[in-house]
């Protein structure tokens, strides 16, 4: 019985944790435009260290253990739309050539087994 609720439970937590990024991710709209989701990170880059901070300042208030403090995160200086543009125009030229790339392959392949049986 207790084994079952715990796998309740957990299934319970994982769900709520991939609804709420799900709803995040909407919310934010950051599948939408580029330029949006480029203002997402800048807001996550101010808001995060602080609150990392915050928390460590905190539990080490409660347990009493000291935190070291964490290294600054690195600077991100590269456009977001220039980079996912590229990778999905890449991907989709992959996606592209994959038929012609699997009949030349298998060709190939088919060959080597000929080749190979004599």
């Amino acid at each position: 019985m207790v084994s079952r609720v715990w796998s309740l439970m957990r299934f319970l937590i994982k769900g709520s944790v991939a609804g709420g990024a799900v709803y995040l991710v909407y919310d934010q709209e950051l599948l939408g435009p580029s330029d949006k989701s480029e203002a997402a990170l800048r807001k996550a880059e101010e808001v995060v260290p602080p609150a990392v901070y915050q928390f460590s300042q905190y539990v080490s208030q409660q347990t009493g253990l000291q935190i070291p403090q964490l290294p600054a995160p690195p600077k991100i200086n590269f456009p977001i739309r220039e980079s996912w543009n590229s990778g999905i125009i890449k991907v989709m030229s992959a996606l592209s050539a994959a038929p012609s790339k699997a009949r030349e392959y298998s060709r190939e392949g088919w060959e080597y087994l000929k080749e190979r049986t004599k």
